[in-house]
């Protein structure tokens, strides 16, 4: 199988794997606060590193009709949210290529802070 490649986003607040502390994203990247999942609160990040992608799928959500596809950890492959490939409402075009991490599924912690 080989090793995984992981990347790191680097920052002073990161967002983790809840399952494998695989470091995912950090608050840099954070859009909204205000979305929901499967598990509760859910958050719209901007890039998201160390993902894998399901197949794309057609799904009705509260904010209409999307094209989708299920990210999970590339480490430990814990389902963890969603990645919007394409909306049908004009309105809603925003969130295309955006991730969404599930609360429940992700850890935030320190990161380092980068003097220069």
């Amino acid at each position: 199988m080989g090793r995984i490649f992981l990347d790191h986003v680097g920052g002073d607040r990161l967002y983790a794997c809840a399952a494998c502390d695989t470091n995912l994203t950090n608050r840099n990247e954070l859009i909204s606060t205000r979305f929901t999942g499967a598990t509760g609160r859910a958050f719209l990040f901007n890039k998201v590193v160390n993902l894998n992608y399901s197949d794309v799928q057609d799904r009705v959500m509260l904010t209409g009709r999307h094209i989708v596809r299920d990210v999970s950890c590339k480490n430990c492959d814990t389902k963890l949210g969603w990645i919007y490939e394409f909306a049908m409402e004009e309105n809603q075009r925003y969130k295309e290529g955006r991730v969404i991490l599930e609360r429940a599924l992700v850890t935030e912690g320190d990161g380092l802070e980068h003097e220069i």
